[in-house]
């Protein structure tokens, strides 16, 4: 564009000479002409500055990890001056990290038309990718000059987290919630106040757990299996504050949230109805949720994800827990990425639970030598960025 104003600009000059040294009236035309050309030209790029408009179109809102999303970038020229050349900026960034990519679209755009560039964008990390069109440059058809327009038009792509599988033991604990009649469809168990299922006298059978009115009229010995319940009191705490501000910080919230739901998963497929707590950064408050099935925990992903704002803010737990005494509860699990003694001295001031766990994300092996407890009656399992499996081995809930 520079050469193009340079040449324009001899141009000029080579015309003024002309209409100075010969044929007045051709080279005054010509003159005339190469002094309004930049004039015009200048005038209908202004005109396709206001006259463009842009959107960003996302298929699927919500996709997985790994798999390539199409976005559309549609722009309309409602002028009647043809583009030659527009250049796009693209830049998409995921909530979790303060890394921007960016790239580069040329195209020509022609009168009162849509221009539509197809594109795709993936990541290997969960989380929300935010999808900007920083401005759209126009050039007048001699490109002389160039406008900015259509800027900051945005998309969002929620990228879900994945589930793991992780080996661990749901424990049967005492502590029962008297409040609900929820029990196991598939095991039994020791609640007299339901039946689960009748079956023939076994030798070493409880005599008290015989059907005797049934054994009567089947003159043999039935024998009462009771139920096993699942309501049973736990709480899984998910602590969404960013501890890590590096390269790390994409891999550590990402494993952060799949930890959480892998074990949220585990004591599902146990059938042990749970509580999950987690601070929700667009209602800004920490919220509730009871899960009992793999629905349940879809929609609490889907709530945690799409709960992130590009601040990350998010209230310390220790403010939770002065708000709301967790007291005489079966498991609690507190899963973050902030591996100072801090987190331990909330649980061990504020929880009172039969199985303490918690589960720390570090960035990498020296950095799980470097957390410190000093409580005994919390179980600490250290989970490497990225290797969920691996890390989480025989925990207890």
């Amino acid at each position: 564009m520079l050469i193009t104003k340079i040449l324009f600009f001899l141009l000029i000059i080579v015309s003024s000479f002309f209409y100075i040294l010969y044929i007045p009236d051709f080279a005054l035309v010509l003159l005339v002409i190469f002094i309004s050309l930049p004039l015009i030209m200048f005038i209908s790029a202004l005109i396709l500055r206001f006259s463009i408009k842009s959107e960003i179109l996302v298929r699927d809102a919500v996709t997985s990890k790994n798999q390539p999303s199409p976005v559309q970038l549609c722009i309309t020229n409602k002028s009647f001056i043809p583009v030659g050349k527009a250049e796009a900026n693209i830049e998409y960034y995921n909530v979790f990290s303060n890394q921007i990519n960016s790239f580069y679209i040329d195209m020509p755009i022609q009168p009162r038309n849509t221009q539509r560039i197809t594109f795709q964008i993936d990541s290997k990390f969960c989380g929300i990718i935010k999808i900007r069109n920083v401005n759209i440059k126009v050039y007048d058809p001699m490109r002389l000059f160039k406008f900015r327009t259509s800027k900051n038009i945005s998309a969002e792509i929620a990228v879900m987290p994945e589930i793991h599988d992780v080996s661990g033991t749901v424990m049967n604990i005492d502590h029962v919630n008297e409040e609900s009649d929820v029990f196991s469809e598939n095991k039994p168990g020791d609640d007299p106040s339901e039946v689960f299922d009748l079956r023939e006298y076994n030798p070493g059978d409880k005599l008290n757990r015989i059907h005797w009115k049934l054994s009567s009229k089947k003159d043999e010995f039935i024998v009462k299996e009771y139920s096993l319940p699942v309501d049973i009191p736990s709480v899984i705490f998910l602590d969404l504050k960013c501890y890590e501000d590096t390269e790390y910080t994409l891999p550590v919230f990402d494993t952060l949230i799949e930890a959480f739901i892998s074990l949220s998963q585990l004591m599902i497929d146990n059938e042990r109805n749970h509580k999950v707590v987690f601070y929700n950064g667009s209602k800004k408050k920490f919220v509730e949720k009871n899960v009992s099935s793999s629905e349940d925990l879809a929609e609490v992903t889907k709530d945690i994800v799409f709960s992130f704002n590009d601040n990350l803010f998010c209230l310390p737990p220790d403010k939770y827990f002065k708000e709301n005494s967790v007291i005489s509860i079966s498991s609690f699990t507190f899963i973050s990425a902030d591996i100072s003694n801090n987190v331990f001295t909330h649980i061990n001031e504020y929880v009172e639970a039969d199985i303490k766990n918690a589960v720390i994300i570090v960035k990498s092996q020296e950095s799980a030598a470097d957390i410190m407890c000093g409580y005994d009656d919390i179980i600490i399992t250290p989970v490497i960025a990225g290797r969920i499996s691996s890390s989480i081995k025989d925990i207890e809930l």
